[in-house]
């Protein structure tokens, strides 16, 4: 019986990289650049989202899929962005936020279609980190994030979400971060959970990959403008693997 993503991510031993991809960024040309280089350096998932998505994400989906063999995961910047062409969505909820929409009222409504559906539901806890400026999921979501020098009330927060039975933590320090999540936040969260932790945003650097993956990162998110230095991707997936 073939695993299943979330089996993967568990019993598959070694660090993982994601390539995120925003469809409204994201034309023909450079989507064929991004699944070119994501297959060379066996990138392990795609995942597909922003913070608006103008349209459904079928068809973008369907050409990565006929593309690539690399698993599509969904990262909605709303859960009103399902799509059943996707491997697995992550099922986010923001509990860094305040925002009850974020945290249950979206999921109330894609519910009846993530049940009726094969997708793979992939329940997260996700928490926005600020690291500098604000970034659009601040903005869009309506929420404030955990300010970088508050491990503690991030270690909290994480805690809560894998005592509510979330299966993965995702921090994200947001698209276009100043400057990575920091490195002691990313090791005391890790110390105190035993779900897998994703981090994401302002890794612009094979450093800063490497920094995140030793303190505690089991995924690490790198964002698709990546194909502006096609080594980049490459570097940062080595680094990945090799941990």
């Amino acid at each position: 019986m073939e695993k299943t993503i979330y089996q993967n991510i568990i019993q598959t031993p070694g660090k993982k990289i994601a390539v995120l991809i925003d469809p409204d960024k994201t034309d023909g040309i450079s989507l064929f650049t991004s699944i070119s280089l994501a297959e060379k350096a066996k990138v392990d998932f795609f995942l597909v989202g922003g913070s608006l998505l103008a349209e459904k994400p079928d068809n973008f989906i369907e050409k990565l899929k006929q593309n690539s063999n690399i698993p599509v995961v969904l990262f909605p910047g709303s859960l009103l962005q399902y799509s059943s062409k996707a491997d697995a969505i992550l099922f986010l909820s923001l509990i860094s936020g305040r925002n009850p929409e974020l945290l249950i009222g979206n999921h109330v409504t894609v519910s009846p279609l993530l049940k009726k559906s094969n997708i793979e539901v992939l329940a997260t806890g996700y928490m926005l980190v600020g690291t500098g400026k604000p970034t659009s999921v601040e903005y869009i979501s309506n929420t404030q994030a955990i300010p970088d020098n508050k491990a503690d009330i991030a270690t909290a927060t994480a805690i809560a979400g894998e005592l509510l039975g979330l299966k993965l933590i995702y921090m994200d320090a947001g698209s276009g971060a100043e400057r990575p999540i920091p490195t002691e936040m990313i090791r005391m969260v890790k110390a105190n959970i035993d779900i897998p932790l994703i981090i994401g945003g302002g890794l612009k650097t094979g450093q800063d990959v490497e920094n995140a993956c030793k303190n505690g990162a089991d995924i690490v998110v790198v964002g698709n403008a990546l194909e502006k230095d096609a080594d980049k991707i490459l570097r940062m997936a080595e680094i990945v693997h090799s941990k």
